[in-house]
């Protein structure tokens, strides 16, 4: 026989009120029991068996988990003794929730708490925790855990089954103060000048269920708990540790591709253009080579003020084997108004060709002005500009859309991540309320 793994026979009595029995599996250490056919507490202390308390049988709450069953939790096995349904009030809303008295007759008590779905593993503490602060909220310290205070409130005994080492009754009320640390829950309950500590822990409903041998399945999880781990714990640091390795390595990819790009000049050229100047305004350049593999920039510098400028372009290779056709527009707007200077597009533009095969080119340049450029340039206005062509240029667009899709993951893990908390603090003395928004 291995002690704390055997549980002796109950003791039989018998209810003052209604002759009903009464299955003692407290022992000595029972203080109260209630009857299950009446719902009469009876003192088994006294040989008067003293009714304690009679409550009204429409009072009556069924546990989930039966009163009388075993378990092997923690190594220990327990038995479930007794059962009591404690309410708080909130803005004239009750919220109850349910404790089971386990008992072993070599290891004490301990409870399990039940609220929607959410248990925990509960013990009482055996020493005091110390008081401190933590961001900005009251908390205790524990064996090494901090916790916050989340929750000051006074619980009501609204149901009891079974037996309990104290003298429980209906309507008792406790002052009850909870600090979080998930999974941990600091809980202290003050009544006549007395205050007991107890240590819960967040735990699964179905290892409960399978520990007990219970029929079914436990009850469902609703909304987020005080001391409930986030499924997000770990993964928000994760998450941000490796987007930073991956903004390295982009990094260095990227620098990689700009310090090894050839980026040649193989052209460049000054020009004026005026609108009001006779004859064709289309031209060639003189021959150049371009060497090598590798994309090709043409680039477009002028010095254009509120007016716009249009170039139809083509890179023609001399043998007339190949040639490239496009244009780009140029336009530069500015000025002052009551919101201050304001200024429009750009001075310069470029376009890169893709893959142009070495060879010797020249560029047709054909530029175009908005028509009321005449004026101005029968006046000595014209607009100068300059081309530039260069061989194997750095494109580092694609990087730089790329690093958006590298951040997602880690924003979007902390959002959800705060949402949790968000919803966990929701409950708490800490959560704004509707008041407070319509002060702000």
């Amino acid at each position: 026989m291995v002690e704390g793994n055997r549980i002796p026979a109950p003791a039989g009595l018998h209810c003052p009120n209604c002759g009903g029995n009464i299955e003692l599996r407290g022992f000595a250490h029972t203080k109260s029991a209630v009857c299950l056919q009446c719902c009469s507490i009876i003192d088994p202390s006294t040989p008067q068996l003293t009714i304690l308390q009679q409550f009204d049988e429409k009072m009556r709450v069924r546990p989930v988990m039966p009163l009388g069953s075993r378990g092997k939790w923690d190594g220990t096995l327990w038995e479930i003794i007794g059962f009591q349904q404690r309410t708080i009030y909130a803005d004239g809303l009750a919220y109850s929730w349910h404790e089971y008295l386990l008992f072993n007759p070599y290891r004490g008590f301990r409870y399990f708490t039940l609220y929607n779905g959410h248990w925990n593993d509960v013990q009482t503490v055996h020493g005091l925790p110390t008081f401190t602060t933590s961001g900005g909220k009251k908390a205790v310290t524990y064996n090494g855990a901090t916790c916050k205070h989340f929750q000051h409130a006074e619980a009501e005994t609204t149901f009891v089954m079974g037996e309990f080492p104290w003298a429980v009754r209906v309507g008792e009320r406790n002052t009850v103060d909870d600090y979080v640390a998930a999974p941990l829950m600091l809980s202290s309950e003050q009544s006549e000048g007395e205050i007991n500590w107890s240590q819960g822990t967040y735990v699964d409903g179905k290892a409960i269920w399978q520990a007990f041998q219970l029929q079914g399945a436990p009850p469902q999880v609703t909304g987020v708990y005080a001391n409930q781990p986030s499924p997000y714990a770990g993964k928000v640091r994760s998450s941000w540790n490796t987007f930073l390795v991956l903004s390295i390595a982009w990094a260095a990819l990227l620098a990689f591709f700009v310090f090894t790009a050839g980026d040649k000049q193989v052209f460049q050229k000054s020009f004026r253009y005026a609108e009001a100047t006779p004859g064709e305004h289309s031209f060639v350049t003189e021959p150049f080579d371009i060497p090598g593999k590798g994309n090709v920039e043409v680039l477009i510098r002028t010095d254009l003020e509120n007016n716009w400028a249009y170039f139809n372009l083509a890179l023609l290779r001399e043998d007339g084997a190949k040639g490239y056709d496009f244009g780009r527009e140029v336009s530069y707007y500015s000025g002052r108004d009551s919101d201050g200077s304001w200024s429009e597009g750009g001075k310069r533009e470029s376009v890169i060709l893709p893959a142009v095969d070495a060879g010797r080119y020249y560029l047709r340049i054909e530029p175009d002005m908005d028509p009321q450029a005449s004026a101005k340039a029968a006046s000595g206005m014209t607009m100068n500009y300059q081309v530039e062509v260069r061989r194997d240029v750095p494109r580092s667009l694609l990087f730089w859309l790329v690093l958006p899709l590298l951040i997602i993951p880690p924003i979007w893990t902390s959002i959800v991540a705060a949402a949790f908390e968000g919803k966990r603090w929701a409950e708490s003395d800490y959560a704004p309320t509707a008041s407070e928004d319509s002060d702000e």
